[in-house]
């Protein structure tokens, strides 16, 4: 009898913090494109605050440093604090020393994303400052192309540096069909270039 192999499903880790919603709101929708894709599943996880972290029950399972080095690839979320990344998710790259020794994310394909409190709030700074340790990694960022028409018509949030929200400062304003369309295509996006890859 002669045997097939079945395709190998390549995982996609959607790694996000979230204080306000927001942010989680987003991760759900990229993974929803990265389901879109077929031969890709994802994977959300998600980190605990620096401050009382078994206050509250986490809506996703907390990541660790196996979920990353198993991915094929990465999306990752923060609100916007300064126009950085939340101190939560840069304690978690702070121990990813090993992994880095390892090169155990160098060639992975990575998306950023994040949700500000205001238009101007440091959206794309906080895109690049993620930007920043995965590049470290030696992981190749997938950012979002202008062939995307929500980009060019969006009133609310979006760059070519990752999919954004304007939330406002109490965290009230619904995501926009502009931006969960951006998040979705983000997450097709990022899951073909990991399959393609991965052939």
């Amino acid at each position: 009898m002669r045997r097939y192999d079945t395709p190998r499903m390549v995982e996609i880790l959607v790694l996000y913090f979230s204080s306000g919603g927001s942010v989680r709101r987003m991760a759900e929708f990229i993974a929803e494109g990265v389901e879109r894709v077929d031969g890709a599943c994802a994977r959300l996880r998600t980190v605990p605050p620096l401050k009382n972290p078994t206050s509250t029950e986490p809506t996703h399972v907390y990541c660790e440093l196996a979920d990353l080095e198993s991915c094929a690839g990465l999306a990752l979320g923060s609100p916007t604090h300064f126009g950085n990344m939340a101190a939560p998710l840069k304690a978690l790259f702070d121990e990813t020393v090993p992994l880095w020794f390892r090169g155990g994310l160098a060639g992975k394909p990575a998306s950023v994303f994040t949700s500000a409190s205001s238009m101007h709030g440091g959206h794309e700074t906080t895109l690049v400052s993620m930007m920043l340790p995965l590049l470290h990694h030696g992981m190749l960022i997938v950012g979002t192309p202008y062939t995307q028409a929500e980009l060019t018509t969006t009133r609310t949030g979006g760059t070519p540096y990752g999919p954004s929200h304007f939330a406002t400062t109490v965290d009230d304003q619904p995501i926009s069909d502009a931006e969960r369309a951006l998040c979705i295509a983000q997450g097709r996006r990022l899951a073909d270039v990991a399959v393609r890859l991965g052939r």
